[in-house]
Formats: structure tokens, C-alpha cells, sequence
């Protein structure tokens, strides 16, 4: 197994990061280049984060063979000495791990990542961000627009690496080396990230849990859903308002600039990023090919690119709350279900409307109406009940290692202890297993507040394929600067890192290409150790929610259960939803009746029109054999009963041409709608086709 758990950890870690990546981005219409930059970005961070454990336990088998000799064998003695075998193995409790690392690989493997990342996070991303949302209408446009909106970020860091290289070059005491010079940049890099660490960090650790421990009240979960739709209401209103506004723009500038202006091809780009209904809307006044007079004044190239990233945004935020709103009807809808389903004495799931998609034929057998209702009313409430309870004893164990990780002698650290317990029995697969749930706790707290921030309408990660390219590129610039720190945060806390622990164990190759921080003896004996136990301050603060009623205070409406603060939102809300549904019941009514009616009608209407034709059909070959015409039919027959077909009002009608448009005028016709032809005989006919 050497090296294939990495190989199998480096191909299920892409597909995760392809997951997620088309759960909120959209393959269609998104540039490659912002989808591949976030993919590459979010794949190496979740490679760290899932490698880290395998290192953990190579460095482990390491020492344990420095402990018992460089050259230990495994367990299974020497070859070709039988009874050297008891005694080799009495000696050598080292056992290979099955995930072992061959040796040379994880150094290269990390250096590889770690600079990749942070090229991306510092270099690239910035200026893929103002590239994809800059208006130009050229690649040289776009460029420049990039380039100018990142000289200040360029050039903060050009002025602190020559005012370091300066201070090295003038201070005698300082022989600053190539790879010191390495260590003091990860320095800043981790310090920078370890302070927005703690702040993310400090805030997962309490909301986590909290949110299992709520999604189990659905009376709670129901009234924040109305406060929800009350806020999206808001906002949808504010997109659409917005649209209209930038959209009468696009059409007054499409209207002063004709077909034959130089910048025309300016307003087409500018069209083809509109909704589809204002491109119609558009199309309809835009067939004159005026020229242009020279006297008159037309907006310039400036002001169409500054259009062009208005019209992007504004589309953008409006098909993204539309979505929005849909997936917050569909949550609200299935909420009052199971408030409805808990006093059901059928103990059988009803819902109100049907879901969106059938399920396929398992979940019919399977996931029956009662099986539906005991996990809907009963089991989930007790499931989600239990997990925030875990999840809340684990926060618990996180935040006293946080404080007391400095602590070597004695081992305050949990993490800690459980890893040197399994480390003297040489479990492996216990300490991988302690390591990934650890580390995956801690990225489940920082990576999701990275996906619940938002800040205004600038950054918002929304899921179904609703979040622009900003966002998704600073999401993957926060993920690169936090993974590192928090990868030795982690380390710390399980006591491998030689600057926490201060001993001369093996190191894990992940800390030898962080460098040793005795370069800058503040930062690693000062700020690394006492800084993380802010977090204990943070837990308390997200407890007794501060920062809600900080933003409820400023005028930020923010959910705060059965206060007054929310009380008007929440009927507002609630007064939505119960508007939406009984439009979505008044459509399903009429769906309902239509097919019922064809049900009904629909069969024997079709058997009329089929016996009359056949009738019409004998009767017209009886009249040409008689007539001795074969091309001369009938105009009228007599039924069998001696009456006059009552059908035949309906048999010489002529058809429909649907793609007609351009049809004549003809005696004794007329043109309908959109200049398709409608003969007389039709026109008087078609009164009767809705009887």
C-alpha cells in the first residue's frame, strides 16, 4: 500500500472539490478561467486538510524506528533466519502503517501544495477576480482593469519586502539567508490567516451544534423561515427594481446607437447578457438602420463598460434571489407539513403540494408515507438532538485544548492525550481515524462561517448555482490563507510541532517546510500560543449571541427567536408564504381540472372525430364512384338515417400554417396574429372547437 492511500486521497479530494464547486457555481455560463482558478484553489486546500493524517502516522512509524534503531524490521523478522524471528519481533514493535508514505515523497508532495496555494491566494486570484468582473468588453480591457484595481494590494507587499530586505541590509546583527527569508514570509502569511482563524473558528464551534440542536424545533426553524422569506421578499423586491432601472439604461443607449456605430458591438455584448424576455422586449424597436448624425452625442466607451458590469451584477443578484425564494418556499411549504403530520393520528405523511421531482422507484418502495412520518415527527428530532450534543461536547474539547495546548508538562491538551495513547500501542488506524474527525471538526467550523459570511451583496456564496465569480474566487483566497495556520493550529494541539512542544521528535515533513520560527522569536513564542485563546472569548460572545444584537442595534435585522425585535418580520413573512401557497393551490386546482377534463372528455371527443372521418371517408368514395370523378368529392352527404351529417360543419375546415408569417392577403381570408393567414371557412368553423 505505499503511496496508493495518497494516490486514492488525491482523486476522492478532486471529485469533492468538483461537488461542491457545481453546487454553487454554474459550468453553462461562468468563465473556465474563474472555474478552474476556484477549483484548483479549493482543491488544494481540502488536499491538505486530508493528507495531513497520513503524514501524522509516517511520522510516527519514523520515530518509532529511531527509537528502536535504524535498522527495525517489521514484525515478521528476518528473511532466511527462523529463530531470529521471536526475538526480532520482541525487540521491534514497529509495524509498517498500511497508509505509510514512502520516504522523500511528503516534502516535495507538500511544497508542491503549500507554494501553489499561496501563488494562487496572494498573485493570482486578486487579479482573476477584477478580471472577471470588470466590464471591458476586450481581454486588453479587462487586463487593464485588473492591473490598475491591484496596484495598491501589489504594491503594499512590494513595500514591505523592500523595507525588510533594507532593515537586513542596514542591521548588522541580521544574516538573513534564502530560506530564513522563505520563513519570515510563511510567518506573515500564517499570522495573517491565525488572526482571521480565530474569529471564524471562535463562532463555528457554538453555531455548529446550536444549528443541529434548532433544525430539531421545528416550531423555531418554521418562525426563522418566515423572518427569511421576509428579508428575501426584500431583497427579490430590491433586484428587480434594480433590473428595471438598468435595464430602461440598456434600452435608451441600444435606441441612440444604431447598427452602424462604431461602439454597436459594444450594445450586442451588453444584449446577450440581458434576460431573454428584455431581449425581445429590445429586438422589437431595433429594425431601422438609420445613420447616425455626427452632431449628435452618444455615450462613450467608458460609460458602456461601467453598463456592461452594472447589466452582469444586476442579473446575476436578480436570478439569484428568484432561486432563492423558490428553495425557501419549498423549505417553508414542508415545514407547516410537519407541523400538520405531528397530530396526525394516520401516523402517514401528507404533504401539501408534491415534490418537484418523482423519486425514483427505491425511494417509492423504501420511503414509504409511514416511514416518512416517523423520520419527519419523530426520529429526526431525536437524531439531530444527539449529533449537538456530540458536536457540542467536541467544541467543548476543542476550546480547552485551544487554551492549554502550551502546556507540555503536564499534557493538558486532549488531542494530545488521545494521540500519545494510541501512539504507545502503535494504532495506527485510531490515530488517522482521531486525526481526520479532529481536523475535519475544525475545517467544518472555519470552511462553513466561510460559507455563511456575507458581506452586503458583494460576497455571498449561494448554493444551486447561484454565486458570481467574485465570490467564488474570494472564497478561494480564504480558503488558501486559512488552511496553512489552521493545519498548525491542529498540529499544535496534538503536540507535534517542535515550537509548541518544544522536544527533538521527528517532525512531520508538513512543519519542515514551514521553516523553524526562531527567526522571529515574538511571533512563535508570543502570538502562536496566547492569540488562540481568544477563542474562549469568541464562544462566549456567540453564546449569548452579542454580535446579533450588535447588527439588530445598527439596524440590521437579525433573527433573534421570539423577541419583539423580529415579531413584525416574521408575520410579514408568514403572510408571504401563506399568499404563495394559496397561489401555488389555485394553479394546481386548475392543473387538476384541466386534466380531469381531458381525462374525462378528452377520450370520447377524439372517438366523435375518429367515427366522423371514417363516415366522411366512405361517404366520399361512394360519391366519386358514383360521380365517376375520383378527384371530385362529396361537399355534402346524407347519413345513413336520411339526415344531413351534423359533422360536416367541421370536416372542410382548413388548417392552421403556424409558420406562415409572412402570409398574403387573400379574398375571402384574413391575417391573425403575427400575419398568419385565417380563411373564412376556418374562422367560422373554429367557434365550435371548444364545444
Amino acid at each position: 500500500m505505499s503511496g496508493a492511500a495518497l494516490g486514492v486521497e488525491m482523486v476522492v479530494v478532486f471529485f469533492l472539490a468538483l461537488f461542491l464547486l457545481h453546487r454553487y457555481g454554474d459550468f453553462g455560463k461562468q468563465q473556465r478561467m474563474v472555474l478552474f482558478g476556484t477549483l484548483l484553489a479549493w482543491y488544494l486546500c481540502f488536499l491538505i486538510v486530508f493528507t495531513l493524517p497520513l503524514d501524522v502516522t509516517t511520522t510516527i512509524y519514523k520515530q518509532c524506528k529511531k527509537d528502536h534503531g535504524a535498522g527495525s524490521l517489521p514484525s515478521n523478522g528476518t528473511p532466511g533466519n527462523d529463530s531470529a524471528a521471536p526475538s526480532a519481533s520482541a525487540r521491534n514493535p514497529c509495524q509498517e502503517p498500511w497508509s505509510n508514505i514512502p520516504d522523500g515523497v511528503m516534502p516535495v508532495y507538500w511544497r508542491v501544495v503549500y507554494w501553489t496555494s499561496q501563488c494562487l491566494t496572494w498573485l493570482l486570484l486578486p487579479f482573476m477576480q477584477s478580471y472577471a468582473r470588470s466590464g471591458a468588453f476586450s481581454i486588453t480591457g479587462k487586463v487593464q482593469t485588473a492591473l490598475i484595481e491591484n496596484a495598491i494590494y501589489y504594491g503594499t507587499y512590494l513595500l514591505i519586502f523592500g523595507s525588510l530586505l533594507i532593515y537586513v541590509a542596514v542591521h548588522p546583527e541580521w544574516r538573513l539567508s534564502w530560506s530564513e527569508l522563505q520563513t519570515v514570509g510563511i510567518t506573515a502569511a500564517n499570522t495573517w490567516g491565525l488572526f482571521l482563524l480565530v474569529l471564524l473558528l471562535g463562532y463555528g464551534l457554538v453555531e455548529i451544534p446550536r444549528s443541529y440542536w434548532n433544525a430539531s424545533r421545528h416550531g423555531h426553524m418554521l418562525l426563522k423561515t418566515y423572518f427569511k422569506a421576509s428579508k428575501l421578499m426584500t431583497e427579490k423586491a430590491d433586484a428587480e427594481e434594480n433590473l428595471e432601472d438598468v435595464m430602461e439604461e440598456v434600452r435608451k443607449v441600444s435606441e441612440a446607437i444604431k447598427y452602424n456605430h462604431p461602439l454597436r458591438k459594444c450594445i450586442d455584448t451588453i444584449l446577450r447578457k440581458c434576460p431573454t424576455d428584455y431581449q425581445d422586449k429590445m429586438g422589437r424597436n431595433m429594425d431601422d438602420y438609420e445613420d447616425f448624425e455626427d452632431r449628435q452625442t452618444f455615450p462613450g466607451e467608458k460609460s458602456l463598460v461601467k453598463l456592461h458590469k452594472q447589466v452582469i451584477y444586476a442579473v446575476q443578484r436578480h436570478n439569484r434571489t428568484r432561486v432563492q425564494w423558490h428553495m425557501l418556499l419549498q423549505e417553508a411549504f414542508h415545514l407547516e407539513d410537519v407541523a400538520k403530520n405531528e397530530s396526525s393520528s394516520a401516523r402517514r405523511f401528507v404533504r401539501s403540494f408534491p415534490p418537484p421531482r418523482p423519486p425514483g422507484w427505491i425511494c417509492r418502495t423504501l420511503y414509504t408515507p409511514a416511514v416518512e412520518w416517523y423520520w419527519e415527527c419523530a426520529l429526526k428530532r431525536v437524531f439531530y438532538r444527539v449529533l449537538a450534543v456530540a458536536l457540542a461536547l467536541l467544541s467543548v474539547a476543542v476550546v480547552w485544548s485551544e487554551c492549554t495546548f502550551f502546556s507540555t508538562k503536564p499534557v493538558l491538551s486532549l488531542f494530545a492525550v488521545f494521540v500519545r495513547l494510541a501512539e504507545r500501542s502503535y494504532s495506527y488506524v485510531y490515530i488517522q481515524v482521531a486525526c481526520f474527525v479532529t481536523i475535519f471538526f475544525l475545517c467544518t467550523c472555519v470552511y462553513s462561517t466561510v460559507f455563511r459570511i456575507r458581506v452586503f451583496n458583494f460576497y455571498y456564496l449561494a448554493p444551486h448555482h447561484q454565486t458570481d465569480a467574485y465570490s467564488l474566487q474570494f472564497s478561494g483566497m480564504l480558503f488558501c490563507r486559512l488552511t496553512p495556520p489552521l493545519c498548525l493550529n491542529f498540529l499544535g494541539l496534538i503536540h507535534m510541532d517542535a515550537t509548541i512542544s518544544h522536544n527533538d521528535k521527528e517532525q512531520t515533513a508538513y512543519t519542515s517546510i514551514m521553516g523553524s520560527m526562531r527567526v522571529l522569536p515574538i511571533v512563535a513564542n508570543g502570538f502562536y500560543i496566547y492569540y488562540p485563546m481568544l477563542i474562549l472569548i469568541l464562544c462566549i460572545a456567540t453564546y449569548f449571541s452579542l454580535g446579533t444584537r450588535l447588527l439588530n442595534l445598527l439596524g440590521f435585522q437579525q433573527f433573534m427567536g421570539d423577541s419583539e425585535l423580529t415579531s413584525d418580520l416574521v408575520d410579514e413573512g408568514k403572510e408571504l408564504i401563506r399568499r404563495e401557497k394559496r397561489k401555488r393551490q389555485r394553479t394546481e386546482d386548475g392543473e387538476n381540472r384541466r386534466r380531469e377534463w381531458k381525462e374525462r372528455y378528452g377520450n370520447a371527443r377524439e372517438e366523435r372525430f375518429g367515427n366522423a372521418r371514417e363516415a366522411r371517408d366512405d361517404h366520399e368514395m361512394k360519391e366519386t364512384a358514383y360521380s365517376g370523378d375520383k378527384r371530385a368529392p362529396a361537399k355534402y352527404c346524407r347519413s345513413a338515417d336520411g339526415g344531413r351529417d351534423r359533422v360536416e360543419l367541421l370536416q372542410d375546415q382548413e388548417p392552421m400554417d403556424f409558420n406562415a408569417d409572412d402570409a398574403p392577403e387573400q379574398e375571402g381570408g384574413r391575417l391573425g396574429p403575427g400575419g398568419r393567414y385565417l380563411s373564412m371557412s376556418s374562422s367560422r368553423s373554429r367557434i365550435f372547437d371548444d364545444v
